[in-house]
């Protein structure tokens, strides 16, 4: 049984309960059998004890079923003719204004329907109305001559009159009593030839507003602003698609980017909405990581704040007057939060482009983006604001937001609410606005500490004795140069600082920059670093409004700077990888475990194969980039490394694969039954992949065998490799090896699967089918990806051939000869390396038959011991492990090819490889060098080389 709130005023309760009972017998059974909502209604609301008496059958028919109420309200709407006179579609308008009032009131009161349901019926209302008004209009435009239409039958079909609903009526939002908020565009090309196209849809747009707004006997629609259309004080009400479109390019502001979030075709020429709508997509949603965007909208919020609270000065203390909507702690920090939030991350991810707000908030809470407590707490402070709000609304049917003043009136409304008394409902509303105003602080006014010991004096010429003492007490040795570049800083001398906001970003993030550097091995090799990274950037507000807004990626950065210079050139060279520090799966947690489905989520807006490109080159950079940081920290093993690392590449050559070949087809015609597979091997293969790896693949195809496609399948082979390795902004996709196929560099590019089972049935190497014991199918369809994984086991069917180890043995002397190890840490080509451990694992799998296709090198021991072939298999793994932790540490620090490791690079690998010091980990490579030589030579080969 419902519990309807007491009647707040108990005269006006039962007035209403006898003036309705004398509506006759009917209406008097019912009184008395709903006294107790009857009561609720006239006792706490004027506005809906009159909506009570003038639309008794719908008050019945809602107590019933309101959704079935609802239909029927709706139903009478869509009755009306477009080309009825507009009296009778005004009235028609506002009956089904006052019937939707009236059944959502009650519904919500009496707690049948959830907020969603209740902005819903709302927002349906309002699209309807809104349309109905909008052909009405059309229709009429049409029969003047004003305007043709293509189908009078369809009248906003093909107009290209299209109105957007903006706000709470764009996101299906809509307050009880809420105005509307329009923008109202027009394609010229729809209307060709027509100069006075804009009167005319001025006029339309004017007509529109008056059809909602004006009141007489039957009521009226709804409030209707215009004022949020592009420049609205230059431009008429009806805004050309040209027009709007190029002030969105060239001026739009952020506030206005915010908004259109929650932006929808609501009525008119739908399809020319959204095609509006998907040509400013690029404004409202930045591919890159837009940290400066929440400044700009925090700002927005302090001028309304302050605004207001001109407004209030001397106002009644406590809560009575607080403005449940725009106060501290209101639903429009709520909004606020999340709109920013979506602006920053939605550019690259279209996941977060969610128009509602409780919506919004669940995205960013699955993405990590917001704690989910927090998630969950704000959603349930904005269902319950929503609820006061809405309250307030239905007393006097008026556009309010703030709690009553007076006594008797706020008492009146707190019993209305269902609260015992004024108290226990401003207990309520006081945990609500708390909920709120924490976690929008913690979003929007978390910034670094500025370090209250660091003074820094950089005017004048000369450096200040107590600025030099100040950077030499923090550890810099040379402030003098730094005093220097700190300078031109100020001044404006490179490029990312050139702008007034980007140098008042750099002052508040400079007193927490500076410590951050100092506290590293070497304090001015990292500031200097820091410096490189800054001149190479082309505007700096994005990068310094990310340091700021987020102080642990400060540290991290720093972090990096001190102890990995070939990372920090990698970062000077694609800013844009930091944005993968900022991702979900962050540095304390595990790696996207899916990231097909987060690649193929950022692709949904993609047009072209330069944007796959370019979408995917952007997520493996910033992807890769958070696997090295991870693993300098030691979040994360070599081994859980390449798996991601591995996982990451899979992703990109599925997505890039179908692309190239829709591409290829385009072009050059498609090939009926034909498919194609790519096979990856090598530290791909084998799910190993390190920082800098490249892939090693092949490509195999099959077409029916009375089609000639073979010249398609390599053209097509060739475009794929060179969609791979094209040069971006951020540098190639990866960089691949096909040497591997058959025949290596002498054979075709892509080859037949007829002609790799006969290939190695016949002619294969012994180093091409070792090779093919990592190999692996990674992207095609399931038909041709059964067929070549069938083809591999074929190949490596075991044989007790003695040949195998002699040219195992003989091609690791070769390469001895021909590649030898360049120094120290170079743990792969050295005697005893990474390749001897691999050679033995491939070596024995060849002979044995051992877990073939695709298998790491750690796996693959293991297999072999259990199956008692290797017994030395536990310490070859240790070194297996320890030579890959080393190569992908080193690559990660310092590059390729080094001989020396600086000493924070050095400490970091120490670390990584679980040693003390340098001496010990020389120790450990010797030793584990000398059991992985003298595990060759018993399971391979006789001596062929000194260990180093």
């Amino acid at each position: 049984m419902t519990q309807w709130p007491l009647p707040a005023d108990l005269g006006a309760a039962d007035r209403l309960l006898e003036r309705f009972a004398a509506l006759g017998p009917e209406a008097a059974a019912f009184a008395h059998a709903e006294a107790g909502m009857l009561r609720a209604l006239g006792g706490g609301s004027p506005y809906l004890a009159d909506l009570a008496l003038r639309e008794p059958d719908t008050l019945r028919q809602a107590i019933v079923d309101a959704g079935d109420a609802l239909g029927r309200a709706f139903a009478t709407l869509q009755d009306v003719a477009d080309d009825a006179p507009r009296a009778t579609v005004t009235i028609a308008m506002r009956a089904a204004k006052r019937r939707v009032a009236l059944i959502t009131a009650v519904a919500d009161i009496g707690g049948a329907w959830t907020l969603r349901e209740v902005t819903l019926a709302l927002t349906t209302l309002a699209d309807q109305t809104v349309g109905l008004a909008v052909r009405h209009l059309l229709l009429g435009a049409h029969k003047s001559g004003d305007i043709a239409l293509p189908d009078p039958l369809r009248p906003a079909h093909g107009s290209g009159f299209s109105v957007l609903g903006m706000g709470k009526l764009g996101a299906g939002e809509l307050n009880y009593s809420s105005d509307i908020d329009l923008i109202v565009l027009f394609d010229p090309e729809r209307q060709p030839g027509r100069e006075t196209l804009s009167a005319v849809f001025t006029r339309m747009a004017r007509d529109l507003v008056a059809m909602m707004e004006a009141r007489d006997a039957e009521g009226y629609v709804f409030r209707t602003d215009l004022r949020l259309r592009p420049d609205p004080a230059a431009t008429p009400p009806a805004v050309s698609l040209p027009t709007a479109i190029a002030y969105y390019e060239s001026m739009g502001q952020n506030w206005e980017r915010a908004a259109m979030i929650k932006a929808r075709p609501v009525a008119g020429d739908l399809v020319t909405g959204a095609a509006f709508l998907a040509a400013i997509r690029p404004f409202v949603w930045r591919r890159g990581l837009d940290f400066a965007a929440i400044a700009d909208i925090h700002a927005m919020k302090r001028r309304i704040d302050q605004h207001r609270l001109n407004q209030h000065r001397g106002s009644s203390p406590g809560l009575a007057g607080f403005d449940v909507k725009l106060g501290r702690g209101g639903i429009r920090e709520i909004e606020f939060l999340a709109q920013t939030l979506q602006l920053v991350w939605g550019g690259r991810d279209p996941a977060f482009r969610v128009q509602t707000t409780v919506g919004a908030l669940r995205v960013l809470a699955r993405a990590g983006r917001l704690p989910r407590r927090g998630a969950a707490a704000l959603i349930l402070a904005y269902r319950g604001l929503r609820r006061i709000e809405h309250r307030l609304q239905m007393v006097a049917d008026r556009q309010t937001h703030t709690v009553p003043v007076q006594a008797d009136e706020l008492a009146r409304f707190a019993v209305f609410m269902g609260s015992a008394d004024v108290p226990a409902f401003f207990a309520m509303l006081q945990a609500h606005l708390e909920t709120v105003r924490t976690w929008y602080a913690q979003v929007f006014e978390a910034v670094p500490s500025v370090s209250a010991s660091l003074s820094l004096d950089l005017t004048g010429t000369d450096a200040p004795d107590a600025t030099v003492a100040a950077l030499r007490g923090l550890g810099f040795r040379d402030p003098i140069t730094l005093i220097a570049v700190l300078r031109g800083w100020q001044a404006g001398r490179i490029r990312a600082l050139r702008t007034g906001r980007a140098r008042e970003l750099m002052d508040g993030v400079l007193p927490a920059l500076l410590p951050a550097l100092a506290r590293q091995p070497d304090p001015d090799a990292a500031f200097a670093r820091f410096d490189s990274l800054l001149s190479r950037i082309p505007a700096g507000v994005g990068l310094l409004s990310m340091l700021q807004r987020n102080p642990a990626l400060l540290e991290r950065i720093a972090s990096v700077l001190g102890a990995a210079p070939f990372l920090s050139d990698h970062l000077a060279q694609v800013p844009a990888a930091l944005e993968g520090l900022l991702d979900p799966a962050g540095p304390t947690q595990n790696p996207d475990p899916n990231p097909d489905r987060t690649l193929q989520r950022r692709l949904k807006e993609a047009r072209s194969l330069e944007d796959i490109l370019a979408i995917t080159r952007r997520m493996v950079r910033a992807e890769e980039f958070r696997l090295c940081v991870a693993q300098m920290e030691s979040w994360t093993d070599v081994d859980q490394a390449g798996l991601a690392r591995t996982a990451l590449a899979e992703a990109a050559l599925r997505a890039v694969l179908p692309a190239v070949l829709r591409e290829h087809a385009a072009r050059h015609g498609a090939v009926r039954g034909g498919a194609v597979a790519i096979v990856a091997l090598g530290k791909a293969g084998g799910r190993e992949m390190m920082a800098g790896s490249d892939l090693d693949l092949m490509l195999i195809y099959t077409h029916p065998p009375q089609v000639m496609a073979g010249q398609w399948f390599i053209r097509a082979a060739h475009a794929f490799v060179a969609a791979l390795t094209a040069r971006g902004a951020e540098g190639p996709l990866y960089d691949v090896d096909m040497r591997l196929r058959p025949s290596g560099n002498k054979g075709p590019v892509a080859v037949s699967l007829a002609a790799f089972v006969r290939y190695h049935a016949e002619s294969a190497w012994t180093w091409e089918r070792m090779a093919l014991t990592r190999a692996r199918v990674v992207a095609g369809g399931p038909a041709i990806t059964k067929r070549v994984e069938r083809a591999i086991e074929a190949a490596l069917q075991p044989r007790s051939d003695p040949r195998i180890r002699v040219d195992a043995a003989a091609m690791r002397a070769r390469l001895l000869r021909e590649l030898p190890a360049t120094g120290p840490w170079d743990v792969k080509l050295r005697a005893g390396g990474g390749i001897e451990v691999e050679f033995i694992a491939q070596t024995l799998q060849l002979l044995h038959g051992m877990q073939p296709g695709g298998q790491s090198t750690r796996v693959a021991l293991a297999g072999l011991e259990a199956a008692g072939w290797l017994p030395e298999a536990p310490a070859l793994i240790e070194a297996d492990r320890l030579w890959r932790t080393v190569q992908s540490m080193v690559r990660i620090m310092v590059g390729r090819g080094v001989t020396t490791l600086p000493a924070p690079a050095l400490e970091t690998l120490l670390r990584a490889a679980g040693l003390l010091d340098e001496t010990a980990l020389h120790a450990t490579i010797l030793a584990r060098a000398s059991a992985v030589r003298a595990a060759f030579i018993s399971h391979v080969g006789s001596h062929v080389g000194e260990l180093e």
